[in-house]
Formats: structure tokens, sequence, C-alpha cells
């Protein structure tokens, strides 16, 4: 006879409720919580990898992009500076008598050209391109001062001069004009003719943290012999 889930049994004749199945309480072992941590620490390495190889990535654009502008803005400045030389004395050759409007060296040029509003009252001014030991590393440096009366004069507020190349490691420049002959020399590492401006200057710097900069060259445009 069924007893529909309820039995007969005990004192007093009172039936009581069939036992049910209770669900399984069974949990996670350790070995699967281990192999749970290790994938969640996996992820995470990998995101944090993922993270410091893009924000490297990032700086490096940015110090490639800084290190392109300056090259570009270096290069801008000498070229116009070069380009607007001008056959003005600043200064007279003791030995010689001749009068001085352009000296070029290994590692410093000196020339007269107008200096431009911006930096500073314009008119003409001696602009002195040279290599300077700041006491940590060499830089390419340029300063100005004011030609009058084919002297250099002094200003009592006088600027520092400006570094062009902060991590200097390399630099070349070189002129050539013409020969006895009229034709175009050969490129020389010094400009012996101070009273006359060269025909060309070639620019060849490198840096520390750009490596070698295109080589930039410019024509002058003042030709002439010197004049009298």
């Amino acid at each position: 006879m069924r007893t529909h889930g309820w039995i007969a049994g005990g004192r007093g004749g009172g039936v009581a409720p069939a036992a049910t199945p209770r669900p399984s309480q069974r949990g996670f072992t350790l070995l699967e919580i281990l192999v749970a941590t290790s994938l969640l620490a996996a992820g995470l390495a990998l995101g944090f990898a993922t993270l410091r190889a893009a924000t490297a990535s990032v700086e490096r654009g940015e110090r490639i992009a800084q290190r392109t502008e300056r090259m570009r803005a270096v290069d801008g400045f000498l070229r116009r500076r070069l380009a607007s030389a001008a056959p003005i004395a600043f200064a007279t050759d003791p030995e010689t008598g001749r009068l001085v409007r352009f000296v070029g060296e290994p590692d410093r040029i000196r020339f007269v050209a107008d200096l431009p509003d911006y930096l500073g009252r314009g008119g003409p001014h001696l602009h002195d391109i040279a290599v300077l030991d700041d006491g940590a590393e060499p830089v390419l440096a340029v300063s100005f001062s004011m030609v009058l009366a084919g002297r250099t004069v002094e200003a009592r507020d006088a600027r520092p001069p400006d570094v062009l190349v902060p991590d200097l490691t390399g630099v070349r420049l070189r002129y050539r004009g013409l020969d006895e002959d009229g034709r175009l020399g050969d490129w020389s590492d010094r400009w012996d003719r101070v009273d006359a401006l060269p025909l060309q200057v070639s620019v060849e710097l490198s840096s520390r943290s750009g490596g070698a900069w295109p080589p930039l060259l410019v024509s002058l445009p003042q030709r002439g012999g010197a004049l009298p």
C-alpha cells in the first residue's frame, strides 16, 4: 500500500513524512582555486605588460617628435641666418689691417646679419656660432653683439649664448669660394679671406640623442670680393 510520501510509524500511530534528498553542498577544491588564481595573475601580468609597452611606445614617439622638431628648428635657424649674411665689417685684423667680415673655423663661424625683431632690437649684429664646453658636454650655441661703424658693441644687458644643440657629439664646418680661375674651389675647414664672404657653407652636426643630423648646405647671397 502506497503512503504518498508519508509513512506510518512511531508511537501513537502517527504518520511521519518521508525523508527527501538534499542538494549537493560540494565547493571548489584547492586545486581549482590555485588554477583560477594562476590564470588571474597571468591575465593581470599580460595586461600590465601591454600597458607598459604602450606607454613606452608613446614616450618613444614623443622623444622622436621632439628630436625631429629641434633638428628642424636648428636647421631653419642656421639656414636663414647664414643666407642673410652681409659683407659688413665687425673688426679689423691688427696684423694686416684688413677689415674682418667673415671668420670661418672648424668649430666656429662669425658674420654679420640683421637681427630679427623677435631676437632683439634688430639691425646689424655679429652672429657668433660656436662650440662651447658647459662643463658637462659640448654644446652648439649662438650669441649676438651689435655692430656699429665696423666694430662690435657689447650691450650692458647682453644675453648669454643661446644653446642650439645641447648634447653635441660632433661638428664639422666647411667653407668654399671661387679659386683664382673663377671656378668653384674645394672645401676647406677654414676661411682665410676674412675680408670677403665664402660662396657656400657646409654644416654637419651629430648629437647624443639624435645621432648624425642631415647635412646643411647654404649658399651665401653676397658672393663678391671684399668691399672697398
